[in-house]
Parts: C-alpha cells; structure tokens; sequence
C-alpha cells in the first residue's frame, strides 16, 4: 500500500461516525478529501451514494483503486491495520478486547438509537414531536454515558484515557458521543470519569480539529 493513500472520505459535519474517522486519520497523520452528504435534505439516499454504500449511511472511505469502506469501526481498524502508528489498539489481547467493548458500548449500543433515520421513523410513523424525540436522545445518551462511567471509575485499566496513557479507539468513540450530545445541547447527568479523559482529547489537535462545529456547513 502506498504511503500517501489517496482518500475521500463521505460524511457530514455533525455526524459522530464521520467524527470517528476524522479522529482516526487525525491521529496517523493522514488526510481525506471530504464529499459532504446532507442528511438533512436526503442526500444519502441519492442513487449516486447507494452505489458506494447501499446501506444509506455514512462516512464511507474509498481509497483510489478500491471498493469503498464503509461502518466507522471497521474504517478504523482499517486504518489500524495499514497505518499502525500510533496504535489505536493495545498490543495485549486482554487491553484490546476491553477497549474494543468500551467502543462497542457507544458506537453499537448507544449512538444507533439515536441516528437520523431512527428519529425519522420515531417523529413520522411513532408520533414523536420534537420534545418526545429530544427525551428519546436525552435517556439513551444517559444511559450509555453511564455505563461506560461506571467501567471507567471502576476498572483498573483506566489510566489518563479509556485505557492506559495513549488514545485508543475507546477514546474515539467516548468523544464521538460526547460532542453529539454537545451539538444536540442535550442535558446529561453527571460524568466526571469521562468529562476528565474528554477535557485530555480534546487538549490534543487530532480531536479539536475534528470538531463538528468546525467542519464545512457547521452552523456559524
């Protein structure tokens, strides 16, 4: 592979999987030449965009030569596998497993619930007006949140991060959820655990460059 890849990266500004990956590359040194995909007026459901994720959802990765990446976790891995340094996993099988399920706990269990075409779905066919939809986000933002504090708090393995003293894909995650809350001005309990690892991402210049409100079309 070469060692200046030729990316783009589809995605959108506000988006916590696009966040990801944007974190990612940050942090290997690497850049993307970014498409944005306005899922606020459906571009992701456009029969240009479904020929590179048929899925309908974003970000996609395509790297000149070959078929597009698509799923955040798996384009993170990818980026692990080809761009190992620094490592976004621990060497040892016990550190990785323990960082890949603290990940797992926000980008699979919590920030699903909360996607654009899950609010869709909630406020056309289940009746939700924006308050209901708001509370929706609001409990299930909480209630992963507090999970994840409570591994935190408790574990051994948090050190000055998720786990240990250097950024993992944990940390990618924690953040991706955190700043949605953020841009959604939700209202969380607290979470000192986490706001103390946040306040240390977001001191490095891979996570505040990747800052939603700092990307083409944020709000001004």
């Amino acid at each position: 592979m070469s060692d200046t890849p030729d990316y783009a990266l589809y995605g959108f500004w506000r988006t916590s999987a696009t966040y990801r990956v944007r974190v990612a590359l940050n942090l290997k040194g690497l850049t993307a030449r970014e498409h944005d995909i306005n899922l606020d007026i459906g571009e992701q459901l456009s029969p240009e965009f479904l020929n590179i994720n048929p899925m309908g959802a974003i970000p996609a990765l395509v790297e000149t030569g070959y078929p597009p990446l698509t799923e955040s976790l798996a384009i993170l891995e990818f980026l692990d596998d080809t761009h190992p340094t620094p490592p976004l996993l621990p060497a040892d099988p016990h550190g990785r497993a323990r960082v890949r399920a603290i990940a797992q706990m926000l980008a699979v269990d919590t920030h699903p619930l909360i996607v654009p075409r899950v609010r869709k779905y909630l406020a056309g066919v289940g009746g939700f007006d924006d308050a209901a939809v708001k509370a929706w986000m609001t409990h299930w933002f909480a209630t992963g949140l507090a999970a994840v504090e409570k591994r935190l708090s408790s574990e051994p393995g948090t050190g000055t991060f998720c786990h240990g003293d250097a950024v993992t894909m944990a940390d990618i995650c924690l953040g991706s959820i955190t700043v949605l809350a953020r841009v959604n001005k939700l209202v969380l309990p607290p979470t000192p655990t986490i706001d103390a690892i946040m306040a240390r991402c977001e001191a490095t210049e891979a996570f505040a460059k990747a800052d939603p409100l700092k990307q083409a079309g944020a709000p001004v």
